[in-house]
């Protein structure tokens, strides 16, 4: 049986982008709108207005295109997403990417034929939480890239839903879709579009109250780069079926240059063959953008290999080492293997520190070997390079750095020539049957590579033969005159009745129908919307309201000992998180004594082999659970245990919590991107009891796969050797304006970064009260018990209005806010602070 090769998914950022993917071999492009709801919104990104005329490029030259609708919408926004989605569907895109449930649900109700795509901002890491893009209809889903190629593997085993992988770009330390890091530092919201990037900042790591001197390794949560090219036919024997390439804020050479390497990598598999990369090759890719190249989760976790951490810039190749510095002049020991070289134009810098701001360079003036000034590429042995003598100061220089190569002007050019100069030269193949009958018209009928088809005839019947009768060869050389057309002839058959003939001059006629009819067949409306389109925002049936009820408090806990203060301060519903899952059974014990109501906390993650660790929860009989997947919600429901959807499942609008509402959660978590504007709408749409609100918590500002406990305080590189060093220490990373953040791991060894400072909604709780809101959760991470008592003591007293907001956030030392999000009344911060 072939091997059905999977679709090149490129990235574009604007039109040369766009190009660039069309010249260099992908088979569809992924794309953001200006207006909004997209994950990249400081890329160029594409106007409403253009979306038909890309799409026509896009199909004229035989690509798919995607538009990317991959953010959480609040409920405020469900009108203008809704005609977003309309005109999105209108311009023929072939499919659109989707985060939020409630959008997927607009989607489907506006343009039911529309293809939806899961976005990896979904959190999909199972075959179960997979089941939540079925439940939607979904077509396709983008796993996180958390996943090995292993994981995978078995998520295909489990679900005939297709799937899409990452395999070359920048690496998330937090999974996609939890990470609230910009949010709660800056006030930029990452599930919507705007990430700050706070991950490659540098960071002290602090154990047990103690500075860990980590020598050049300060950059704690900075990936490398993803560049699976040699993984390519292992994902293709998995069954993926499609191989993207993130990028939408990169240039349009760098699509170019990845895209290309990705099509020869995929075309070789396919033809079982060795794709055969060579150093060059490499090096290539790495010119276009590298802050170093990994197999990111692909070959499953090592920590150590993922984040080196000595950096967290762009690089490019290692060019060498300086060995001295001579008269302004540097030499430099080139490095083993090098195969670009370093020649007159290179950029070039040299590493005076671990970030691109330390780094000095310019470009390469001159190269000098042996005395001898050379213009060819230099590959080896020791080099003397020159520069402009204001390209930088070379007392910064010293011998033992390294050195980059940044920039090579002639790649460059040859990557832009590729896909500048004019319209998009690439054709794409057609496949041509002829019929020619004499004293009958000749029919030819064209079939695209997706499979379109559409028929000619010609405008006179066929005349018996005196000569030059039709053949394959006459077909194939008069119709085959496609240049100037994105048409090219691929494959012949023909259906000749007879000797039979056709002037030239109506042969030309023909072929020029032929085209016209192609060009027709791809500007062909799609077949949505549906004829008569609604605007109007799709409400599933409503879940029934709760009787008006006083305002009840959850408290959630961490350890046993907050357990039991909470207990002893007379709180009776309690919600028990524990990295140690064997504590569960004395917290429900506990709880049943005192006559409280116990829920127990899932894990943020659930991938392949991991429903054992629901199967532990439940056999400890709780009153409940707090659900952080879907996959968690359908394994309790299940078993009628009841189940709370919790923040992470990013309930932001009435759409998505009557979903998860009627697939029998009792209650919904508002999402933590809501700030306390955008928070009162979505109380007063969802109905009375059902939404609980978190209004004091320490923010969970990474959610991380990557375990920093392995990586600096191991020998170790996973959680099979790693000795368990979280068990032992307790670890802050204290940032660059000398906050130090918790570091916790969870059951599945992922890592959580906790905000240092809790945040409270106090000044909010009325006003949420009013509006209906009547269940309202406190979380504690490390609080001790007299901490405990302060803060359950303040919100009751705001509950029974013995006190004010102000007065409470001021008491306890909170930040003054409501989700992750400045709301208009809370106070303003800097978005680069901690930058």
């Amino acid at each position: 049986m072939p091997v059905q090769p999977p679709e090149l998914l490129a990235p574009a950022g604007d039109h040369d982008c766009l190009r660039a993917a069309i010249e260099n071999g992908a088979d569809a492009v992924y794309f953001g709108l200006d207006a909004g709801f997209n994950a990249r919104a400081r890329a160029a990104n594409f106007p409403l207005a253009e979306l038909p005329a890309v799409m026509n490029l896009l199909h004229r030259h035989g690509l798919r295109g995607y538009a990317t609708l991959n953010t959480l919408v609040f409920e405020e926004e469900l009108p203008a997403f809704t005609e977003t989605v309309r005109r999105v569907a209108g311009s023929g895109v072939d499919a659109v990417l989707v985060q939020d449930v409630g959008g997927a649900l607009i989607v489907r109700d506006v343009a039911p034929r529309l293809a939806i795509h899961g976005s990896t901002q979904m959190t999909l890491t199972s075959a179960e939480t997979i089941r939540l893009a079925e439940a939607l209809s979904l077509e396709r889903v983008v796993v996180a890239r958390e996943l090995s190629i292993e994981e995978i593997r078995a998520i295909r085993h489990e679900t005939t839903m297709p799937l899409e992988v990452f395999v070359h770009g920048a690496l998330c330390v937090a999974y996609s879709g939890q990470c609230l890091t910009s949010e709660s530092l800056g006030g930029r919201s990452a599930n919507r579009g705007q990430c700050a990037q706070a991950c490659r900042l540098p960071y002290e790591l602090v154990c047990d109250g103690l500075d860990v001197d980590l020598g050049d390794r300060r950059y704690l949560l900075s990936p490398r780069d993803l560049a699976a090219y040699a993984l390519t036919p292992d994902l293709i024997a998995v069954g993926v079926a499609a191989l993207k390439i993130e990028g939408r804020l990169k240039t349009a050479e760098y699509v170019a240059n990845i895209t290309r390497h990705y099509r020869h990598a995929i075309d070789a598999a396919v033809a079982g063959e060795a794709a055969g990369f060579t150093p060059r090759d490499v090096e290539e890719m790495e010119l276009s953008f590298s802050r170093g190249f990994s197999p990111g989760w692909l070959r499953g976790c090592d920590h150590k290999q993922l984040v080196p951490a000595t950096s967290s810039a762009k690089r490019g190749v290692r060019l060498g080492t300086v060995v001295e510095i001579h008269r302004g002049r540097i030499l430099v020991r080139l490095a083993d293997g090098l195969a670009g070289g370093v020649k007159r134009g290179d950029g070039v810098a040299f590493d005076c520190g671990a970030t691109a701001d330390d780094a000095v360079g310019g470009r390469v003036y001159e190269v000098i070997v042996a005395g001898s000034s050379r213009t060819d590429a230099v590959c080896a042995g020791v080099v003397e390079l020159g520069f402009a003598h204001d390209s930088f100061d070379p007392a910064r220089v010293r011998p033992g750095q390294a050195v980059w190569k940044t920039d090579d002007p002639e790649l460059t050019a040859r990557l832009r020539r590729s896909f500048a100069g004019g319209p998009p030269r690439r054709r794409q193949p057609i496949d041509l049957h002829v019929v020619a009958v004499v004293g009958a018209p000749v029919r030819v009928t064209a079939t695209l590579a997706s499979g379109a088809r559409t028929e000619v005839a010609s405008v006179e019947p066929a005349r018996a033969a005196t000569k030059h009768p039709l053949d394959e060869a006459v077909l194939r050389d008069q119709l085959g005159r496609l240049g100037g057309t994105p048409f090219a002839v691929r494959g012949l058959t023909t259906n000749l009745a007879g000797q039979s003939m056709l002037p030239l001059s109506l042969l030309g006629r023909l072929r020029r129908d032929l085209v016209a009819a192609l060009e027709g067949l791809l500007k062909r409306p799609p077949e949505w919307p549906p004829a008569v389109v609604t605007t109007a925002v799709p409400r599933p049936a409503a879940a029934a309201a709760e009787p008006a009820a006083a305002p009840t408090l959850h408290v959630l806990v961490r350890s046993l000992d907050q357990l039991t203060a909470a207990l002893e301060l007379g709180e009776r519903s309690l919600v028990a998180e524990f990295a140690d899952i064997r504590l569960f059974r004395e917290a429900v014990v506990a709880c049943r004594s005192a006559g409280a109501t116990i829920q127990l906390a899932t894990p943020r993650i659930q991938k392949p082999g991991e429903l054992g660790v629901f199967a532990a929860l439940e056999k400890h009989r709780p009153d409940g659970v707090l659900a952080r997947n879907w996959a968690a919600i359908t394994f309790f429901r299940e078993r009628g245990v009841p189940v709370v959807a919790d923040f992470s499942l990013n309930v932001a609008n009435r759409l998505t919590a009557d979903f998860f509402l009627a697939a029998g959660c009792r209650r919904v978590t508002a999402s933590y991107d809501l700030n306390r504007d955008q928070l009162g709408p979505l109380v007063a749409a969802v109905p009375v009891g059902r939404l609980e609100l978190v209004v004091h918590q320490h923010m969970p500002m990474f959610h991380m796969e990557h375990c920093v406990f392995c990586a600096v305080l191991s020998p170790g590189t996973d959680k099979t050797n790693c000795g368990r060093p979280c068990d032992d220490h307790v670890v802050t990373l204290r940032d660059r304006i000398g906050i130090e953040h918790p570091l916790t791991a969870d059951v599945g060894c992922r890592n959580t970064l906790w905000s240092a400072v809790p945040q409270s909604a106090a000044e909010a709780l009325p006003v949420l009260r009013a509006a209906g809101g009547c269940h309202f959760r406190i979380e504690f991470l490390a609080e001790t018990a007299a901490e405990i008592g302060r803060v359950v003591r303040a919100y009751r007293d705001l509950l029974a209005g013995r006190t004010t907001g102000r007065d409470v956030w001021r008491t306890l030392k909170a930040v003054n806010r409501v989700g992750v999000t400045r709301g208009t009344l809370e106070p303003r911060r800097d978005p680069l602070a901690i930058l």
